[in-house]
């Protein structure tokens, strides 16, 4: 199971820093046929909270990981 959390943790994570940090929704989206909602998905009120999430869901699976050994 930890090791389960910590996958979804650096996936998630490094997903939502790409969205974040460079134009992949803006050329993701319209090739996927999901253009309306880019203006809702591409918005920093969205996607910080959910880096944060993942950030704190793999800090959470390190610490567990940590504990058990």
């Amino acid at each position: 199971m930890k090791n389960k959390f910590l996958a979804l943790g650096l996936g998630g994570t490094i997903f939502a820093t790409l969205c974040c940090f460079t134009p992949l929704l803006p050329i993701v989206l319209p090739a996927l046929g999901l253009t309306g909602l880019l203006g809702v998905l591409y918005n920093d009120a969205v996607l910080l909270p959910i880096l944060a999430g993942f950030l704190i869901l793999t800090g959470y699976a390190l610490w567990r990981q940590k504990q058990q050994k």
